[in-house]
């Protein structure tokens, strides 16, 4: 196999798994986001079953580490949505943070009150909050997908009616 087949072969293996070149565009709208999400399934644990994350982390509160995390995660992928592109700066600035805070304050205030209502295995909690944030993260996803298809087609309309 020549050098040229084995870098395409390397590049849709890289693709398929999700994995993008590192350049600073990629780490700001692409890694940092998957960290984001990394930090948001493990604040669902830990508000869930607190004791958990203070068995790995028994020195300190890392709850607001991970809201941080998360947040920036969630409004750096807000802000590179196609939807806002036409903002400006500023305003695409206000609007995702606006947006991801929402998200995530949203999520955890979710997460209390699961947390006081559900049964008090700390193993169905854990998984009570994995499967609330993975499913809040992909209907999130999803609204903002169809929020950009509508934008992306109203204005392929107005362009077809000039």
């Amino acid at each position: 196999m020549t050098d040229t087949a084995q870098e395409k072969k390397k590049c849709t293996i890289c693709t398929k798994i999700g994995l993008k070149p590192i350049t600073p565009t990629n780490v700001a709208f692409h890694y940092v986001p998957l960290f984001g999400v990394a930090n948001y399934a493990t604040l669902s644990v830990n508000v869930m079953n607190p004791g958990l994350i203070m068995r790995v982390f028994p020195s300190r509160d890392v709850t607001n580490v991970l809201l941080a995390h998360s947040v920036l995660g969630s409004a750096l992928y807000i802000y590179n949505r196609p939807h806002l592109q036409g903002a400006t700066p500023q305003m695409r600035l206000i609007y995702s943070g606006f947006s991801a805070i929402m998200f995530n304050f949203g999520s955890v205030l979710l997460w209390a009150v699961l947390r006081t209502v559900s049964t008090r295995s700390n193993c169905v909690s854990s998984l009570l909050g994995l499967l609330t944030g993975c499913g809040l993260i992909y209907t999130g996803q999803k609204c903002l997908s169809y929020i950009d298809d509508k934008v992306h087609s109203n204005a392929t309309e107005d362009s077809t009616e000039k």
